[in-house]
């Protein structure tokens, strides 16, 4: 959701002072890190999973204040847009079975969750793009009443003077519109993943993650379909790049602009020097407890996104948060991907540390290559054209298997988790390549291929079981 703020207008001297408290609280992060005074505890990991409320026509239902008021469950909470919600767990330390425990709880909180948006006439659905979206439901009066953001939609427009903001996407087909607030946001429903990694090696993770999103984003595309056009595998990226955008001389939302090279330090550097703040809210709390610092970091959306935190002992850490996935296609697939993800990133970190694997330029191509062609291209991966259906299974699954066994995750869980990505790929289907090839088979409505897709969903089998 982000850090909710306290009001929604600001003045001129409201930025000067949350620079100044941004520039103070940087430079304490450079110092703290080089005093080694990060949290060097084993990875851990968590998730958020934003959702869509939808009603008995598969259409957006704006009732996320009466739904969380009625399930009242600390886990949950809102988002941008009145239809949207987040679910969250617990965060545990990898190691053992500790996937199917994630499983388990994460399961309980969906079956609760849609339970509940039962009683109020509506389901809990999962996916990237809500495909039965129009451009008529973003408008401000479906906007979550958050002060957050209604600042946050007040300072962009008026950082860009007023001027629209411009969607243009090609893929199959082509979606040309503008729009007037930064409501399309909330068109993209994701599940992101959390890794808390040891300070000194933090910068290692946020590389690893990088490289590792390219073929994590071939096997994981669920968003194919917006206002009833076919565009990119995964439509979520250009549609969140692009539904962001400020005067500013840097994308807010990007893949980044290089790896990190010396300390995970250098992306908050590179906040402070590059972006202007959005939301200059004032905080009274001592600067080590890096509030401006992490108010600012959440407007920034990298991909693979670097966060302060804090132990249970008040040690500050530093975690990756992996965004690039989507929400669904089932709770199985998602924790799938997520063990995917992990996997990877722990056997990159260790050839990462004998030396760059690519280019970053390389990592970047890569991924905006299979958000838009998902399995069905070609990418580069240490030197040679590969295909990504290839690459996963003759090496990227080996890889992801040895880096789970390092972090001491149970065989059973390992085999469960990879067996469902391997499936996955040698089948090539997708959730995104489901939901094409059951439009295109039943020749059937958007409503009729949500309403598919929610039957499917909630029985939890893996989407490379689905039938068409």
């Amino acid at each position: 959701m982000g850090q909710e703020i306290l009001h929604e207008h600001f003045t001129s001297a409201d930025f000067e002072q949350f620079q100044t408290h941004l520039k103070s609280e940087t430079l304490l992060l450079n110092k703290l890190f080089k005093a080694g005074e990060f949290s060097s505890r084993a990875p851990v990991g968590g998730f958020e999973i934003e959702g869509c409320l939808v009603d008995r026509h598969y259409r957006p239902a704006p009732i996320n204040k009466e739904f969380l008021e009625r399930f009242n469950n600390p886990l949950a909470t809102s988002e941008l847009a009145r239809f949207n919600i987040e679910l969250n767990n617990l965060p545990h330390a990898l190691g053992d079975k500790v996937f199917t425990l994630f499983e388990k709880e994460l399961q309980q909180t969906f079956k609760d969750a849609d339970r509940v948006a039962s009683e109020l006439h509506a389901r809990v659905l999962l996916t990237g793009i809500l495909a039965t979206l129009v451009p008529d439901d973003l408008s401000l009066k479906n906007m979550t009443d958050m002060k957050r953001y209604h600042a946050l939609n007040k300072v962009i427009l008026d950082a860009r003077r007023g001027k629209p903001l411009v969607l243009d996407i090609s893929g199959k087909d082509h979606l040309q519109l503008t729009h007037d607030n930064v409501m399309m946001e909330s068109t993209t429903t994701s599940f992101q993943v959390h890794m808390q990694a040891p300070w000194q090696d933090a910068h290692h993770y946020y590389n690893a993650s990088l490289i590792a999103s390219a073929p994590i984003m071939a096997i994981a595309a669920n968003s194919p379909f917006l206002f009833g056009r076919q565009l990119w595998q995964e439509t979520r990226i250009p549609v969140f790049e692009r539904s962001i955008v400020t005067a500013d001389r840097q994308q807010r939302v990007s893949f980044g602009k290089g790896f990190a090279r010396q300390s995970i330090v250098e992306c908050f550097n590179e906040n402070l020097s590059d972006f202007p703040p959005l939301l200059p809210m004032l905080f009274e709390q001592k600067a080590d407890r890096f509030k401006h610092l992490s108010l600012h970091n959440g407007v920034i959306w990298r991909w693979n996104r670097p966060l302060v935190g804090f132990d249970e002992d008040g040690t500050p850490h530093v975690r990756i948060e992996h965004r690039i996935l989507p929400a669904g296609p089932t709770i199985s697939d998602m924790l799938a991907n997520a063990v995917f993800f992990y996997g990877i990133t722990q056997s990159l970190v260790k050839e990462l540390k004998n030396g760059e694997i690519m280019p970053f330029e390389q990592a970047r191509e890569n991924f905006y290559r299979t958000a838009k062609y998902g399995l069905n291209t070609e990418i580069q991966w240490n030197g040679k054209t590969v295909r990504p259906q290839s690459l996963i299974l003759d090496k990227l699954l080996t890889l992801a298997q040895q880096g789970l066994l390092d972090l001491g995750i149970d065989s059973g869980d390992i085999e469960h988790y990879l067996g469902i990505i391997a499936k996955r790929t040698a089948n090539e289907q997708t959730g995104a390549m489901w939901q094409i090839q059951h439009m295109k088979q039943n020749n059937c409505s958007i409503e009729q291929l949500s309403r598919d897709y929610l039957h499917q969903q909630h029985l939890n089998q893996p989407v490379h079981t689905w039938s068409h």
